[in-house]
């Protein structure tokens, strides 16, 4: 005799259930990558903080545009991103000023690359239990992703390197 059809099912075997510490770590990259594509279109169109924000949080995150799936996002680390940017721009634009060669100040760094070193800023000052070299490192991932043949993910890292310095100097006492 078969087994009815109405059975529950058995318990996913452990190794079929998703890691809650990886999506959790996948979730808060997806937050960096979209603060970076979020401030860049701030800064591209004029667009409003507010206008920005909702636009991903309705449309962009954990949605499929044109057959690309965007993975959902730890929204309360994309907020805290995009406001401590906004909220705390000049410091973080001094800070990276500071980070950059004399020769090359933020005003001509590719907006990419300005976004990006805008929402690592946020992070560093406003995400205290977030390790520096978590910062860095997650950020050098989004400078892969969008320049994957470039050199601009160590250019990345040195200068996030001497913004943690900065920001957090008691991480290197």
């Amino acid at each position: 005799m078969s087994a009815p059809t109405d059975a529950p099912e058995p318990p996913a075997a452990p190794e079929d259930r998703p890691d809650p510490r990886l999506e959790r770590r996948l979730a808060r990259s997806a937050a960096r990558l979209a603060a970076v594509q979020a401030l860049f279109q701030m800064e591209a169109t004029g667009a409003d903080m507010r206008a920005v924000q909702a636009e991903f949080e309705t449309h962009r995150l954990g949605q499929r545009i044109d057959d690309v799936e965007y993975r959902e996002a730890d929204i309360a680390l994309f907020r805290s991103l995009l406001a401590g940017a906004v909220t705390r721009q000049i410091e973080i634009d001094q800070i990276t000023d500071q980070a950059l060669v004399e020769r090359w100040p933020l005003g001509r760094i590719d907006p990419t690359l300005r976004a990006l070193f805008r929402a690592a800023g946020a992070e560093l000052l406003t995400e205290s239990r977030t390790p520096h070299k978590v910062v860095i490192n997650e950020f050098v991932d989004v400078a892969k992703a969008f320049y994957p043949e470039g050199k601009e993910a160590r250019f990345v890292n040195a200068v996030l390197d001497h913004m943690a310095r900065r920001i957090r100097p008691d991480a290197f006492a």
